[in-house]
């Protein structure tokens, strides 16, 4: 079953998240990831939650996004998404 990540990203240095971005991009096409919504318009339909820029990218189950999120390729990029952005993020697993 797919997993989807749902990132809320507040950017600090928008040169420096350049940076991370076009080191992360091949990295998740590498990992079977894609992106689904990028930063676009969003609206809050109900509740208190107040996201910042929008991020949700689809993999092809939790085993791909957990393997990816923990190898030493994206935790060497989380230090520049890091130094440059604060972030929330979630997973969940899709259906089949």
């Amino acid at each position: 079953m797919p997993a989807y990540v749902i990132f809320d990203v507040e950017i600090t240095d928008p040169q420096r998240y350049q940076e991370f971005m076009t080191s992360v991009k091949p990295a998740l096409e590498a990992a079977g990831a894609k992106y689904l919504a990028r930063g676009g318009p969003h609206k809050v339909h109900e509740g208190d939650w107040t996201p910042r820029r929008i991020v949700l990218l689809e993999f092809p189950s939790v085993a791909a996004w957990e393997a990816f999120y923990n190898g030493a390729t994206y935790q060497g990029l989380k230090a520049i998404r890091d130094s440059c952005s604060s972030a929330r993020l979630v997973s969940v697993e899709g259906l089949s």
